[in-house]
Formats: structure tokens, sequence, C-alpha cells
């Protein structure tokens, strides 16, 4: 993927990278809900609990009423992250950009595919 985002996208990656980096994480994710809100999480790796930061950032937004999404970045990620499953039995449309963990976008998933 050559093409730069779009300003809604790349502070996506920055509430992403910042959660990534807070929690010393591996991974990060953001996520924009319908109304335009954002959300962001890091993956959580306990004895009794492993999630994604996207399965976090998902749920954060569901906890705080977010009912549909518009699009997700994942920092790190790929593309057989658990938290896809959430993210599109909410919004199948919802497009998702991976990104290396400098930011860079790498692949996007679902929308128009471009």
């Amino acid at each position: 993927m050559t093409e730069t985002l779009a300003d809604e996208d790349q502070k996506l990656v920055v509430l992403a990278r910042g959660a990534l980096a807070r929690a010393e994480a591996r991974s990060g994710a953001a996520v924009r809900d319908g109304d335009g809100r954002t959300y962001a999480g890091a993956e959580v790796r306990a004895k009794t609990l492993t999630l994604s930061g996207l399965q976090v950032a998902v749920a954060s937004a569901l906890s705080s009423g977010a009912t549909a999404f518009e699009a997700a970045v994942l920092v790190n990620g790929d593309a057989d992250d658990p938290g896809l499953a959430i993210l599109h039995e909410f919004s199948p449309q919802a497009y998702v950009v991976i990104t290396d963990a400098a930011g860079r976008p790498q692949h996007r998933l679902g929308g128009d595919d471009a």
C-alpha cells in the first residue's frame, strides 16, 4: 500500500501508537465509531485474559455506547486479528488499515479495498 492516509485515519494511527507505547505492548489499535468518536487500545496478555488491541478498542467503544464503526487501524498487527470479528459483527462495511510499528500503512482490508 503506497498511498498516504486521510487525516482521520492518520489520527487513528497516532492514537493506536500512543496506546501501544503506554502499555509497552507489541501492537495497538484504534477505531472510529459511526459518530466519529475514537477509541484506542493495546493488547492485554495475562494468565486469565488475552485480548488484542482491536478487541480492547472495540470493547471500549461499545461500552461507551457506540453501535457502528467506520474504520480501524492496527499498528504492528495482522490480518488474522481476532478483533476483526467483533468489528465486522457490528459494521461489516468498516475498513481496517494495518500498519507497521512506525505507523506506515501496509494493507487495507474491507471497505473498497483501496
